[in-house]
């Protein structure tokens, strides 16, 4: 029951990445297995463009580290509240379905977790990102070339949709966000600078944005 609000929302989310890495010169099936071998939306969509541009396996090792690199600190985070019920496998496994909304939900519950609560919180996101991965490359293959093109707009919906509710509560988060956006136009449209593939532009821009956010913004310490 945790789970299913989340895998709705994956259902819309995973409907876009399917259209785009169709659009983009995957298959269908190509599509449907990079989503059920994945759970990473940011990373999946940076993917299959570092893909399709053929970029080296460095390059796209360095995005997809730099982009997934929160998870792995959500995954410690989260090991805290685990019961006895987790062994090795099943932390192995777990950490495989971490997400940003799943986390959230986790860390949320009162008391400690076990393995039964995380597998069944999981399992419905997981079934939302797939089938929407599947529904949405599978529809668009029908769709006329035009109407592929101009639907492939909702990815920068989507990227608005994320980053403007929490830019609008955290005036530090906004900031970052300009940060982020202006070194990556000064990439983009300066003349040497912009021979650095997307891949690397987005290492640098996260990676300078952060370090900057952290040094303006530091988290104060609560003591208790």
């Amino acid at each position: 029951m945790d789970g299913l609000p989340i895998g709705l929302g994956y259902l819309s989310v995973s409907f876009t990445f399917g259209m785009m890495a169709v659009n983009t010169g995957f298959s269908v099936f190509d599509a449907l297995l990079i989503s059920m071998t994945n759970l990473t939306s940011a990373g999946q969509f940076a993917g299959i463009g570092l893909i399709s541009s053929g970029a080296p396996y460095i390059e796209m090792i360095l995005t997809q580290f730099i982009i997934n690199l929160r998870y792995a600190l959500m995954s410690l985070s989260l090991s805290q509240k685990t019961d006895g019920t987790f062994s090795f496998l099943h932390r192995l496994l777990i950490s495989f379905g971490i997400t940003d909304e799943i986390f959230a939900v986790a860390s949320g519950k009162p008391g400690e977790i076990g393995i039964r609560y995380m597998y069944g919180l999981i399992s419905i996101p997981y079934t939302g990102w797939t089938l929407g991965t599947l529904t949405g490359a599978g529809f668009c293959t029908i769709l006329p070339d035009t109407f592929r093109s101009a639907l492939s707009i909702a990815i920068y919906a989507m990227f608005i949709a994320i980053i403007i509710p929490p830019a609008k509560k955290s005036r530090p988060v906004f900031n970052v966000l300009m940060i982020a956006v202006a070194l990556s136009c000064i990439i983009r449209y300066t003349p040497f600078l912009n021979r650095v593939s997307g891949g690397f532009a987005i290492i640098i821009c996260a990676f300078v944005a952060a370090t900057i956010g952290a040094k303006l913004y530091p988290l104060e310490e609560v003591t208790k």
